[in-house]
């Protein structure tokens, strides 16, 4: 198995939940880093392939660049599974033989958050965004759905659009900068939460917590506590736990069954899906004797989000 870089939270958390699979089902897992370095990654994969794997799951740094390799293994009958963004263009994924494509909907997450600090930024005022690696397709999708929302809104302007590379202190310098050419910045979005919490410890060191929102990606537990906490207004969970685990069921039961029966059973792509997580609690005097009828009964859902990820299962 292999993730685009382990300094992220978000792919040592998929590590921890492979392994916790993989115990579960005698499964022994070889993990190559990618080191946030789509070539470093690449040079790993050159070196993969000429060993022998029952499966390989692979979340790839960037779209295009393992494609030789990854058609080096599934030819030679390897079950291959892709985790989070895509080995190739959707169109010539199947095409390369792989068997199967477990991801967020990366749109939604990003709509989810983005429309969060727009309600709360009453439609209107300067935001930032600050992306991903940008091979990254799922970084790609959620920029796309950072412009999706602030395009409908012709009192915001987005007065900074830069990659951070998944770095915190790029995204870090990157705020530092947007705030001292833009002082009156009401919001910041990021492409994932450890970008965004970085963010978000830059505009407090300003002084200016109380004006700035911020909101990421990947709902990973210090960005859930933060949501809880109040010092990101919105998060979304990716979640790691789900898209590393099915990945090694999958894989498993693959290489158990064959290839083709695989092929021939198993759905090509495998929503992993998961919900915005918001500070707010609804709340309606009216409905005091039908909570159900509050989103999440008028209670807080992050403690619960907090345990199941601490048990894999979310």
């Amino acid at each position: 198995m292999s993730s685009a870089g382990l300094a992220g939270t978000w792919n040592a958390q998929g590590e921890e939940a492979a392994r916790w699979m993989a115990g579960l089902l005698g499964v022994e897992i070889t993990w190559f880093d990618g080191e946030f370095d789509p070539q470093a990654q690449r040079a790993k994969f050159d070196q993969l392939v000429t060993q022998e794997w029952d499966f390989v799951a692979v979340q790839p740094g960037a779209i295009g660049t393992l494609i030789e390799p990854i058609q080096t293994l599934t030819e030679s009958g390897v079950p291959v599974i892709d985790m989070d963004t895509l080995i190739a263009p959707l169109q010539d994924l199947q095409d390369l033989g792989v068997l199967a494509f477990i991801a967020p909907d990366n749109v939604f997450m990003a709509e989810s958050v983005v429309q969060r600090l727009i309600d709360k930024m009453e439609g209107a005022g300067k935001i930032a965004h600050i992306g991903g690696q940008p091979g990254h397709t799922g970084a790609q999708a959620r920029g796309q759905g950072f412009f999706n929302l602030v395009n409908k809104y012709p009192d915001i302007e987005v007065v900074d659009d830069q990659p951070a590379d998944w770095d915190v202190t790029r995204a870090a310098d990157l705020t530092e900068s947007v705030l001292n050419r833009h002082p009156d910045l009401k919001a910041i979005f990021a492409d994932n939460d450890d970008m965004a919490l970085a963010a978000r410890q830059i505009v407090e060191n300003a002084g200016l917590g109380d004006q700035v929102l911020v909101g990421g990606v990947d709902a990973m537990p210090p960005a859930v506590e933060a949501v809880r906490d109040g010092r990101l207004v919105a998060t979304a969970r990716n979640s790691a736990n789900r898209i590393h685990s099915w990945a090694v069921l999958a894989g498993a039961w693959a290489a158990t069954v064959g290839l083709d029966q695989a092929k021939a059973e198993m759905p090509f792509y495998i929503l992993a899906d998961g919900p915005a997580i918001f500070a707010d609690i609804d709340s309606n005097p009216d409905l005091a004797d039908e909570p159900w009828k509050l989103r999440n009964y008028g209670l807080s859902a992050t403690d619960g989000i907090l345990w199941a990820e601490t048990q894999y299962l979310f």
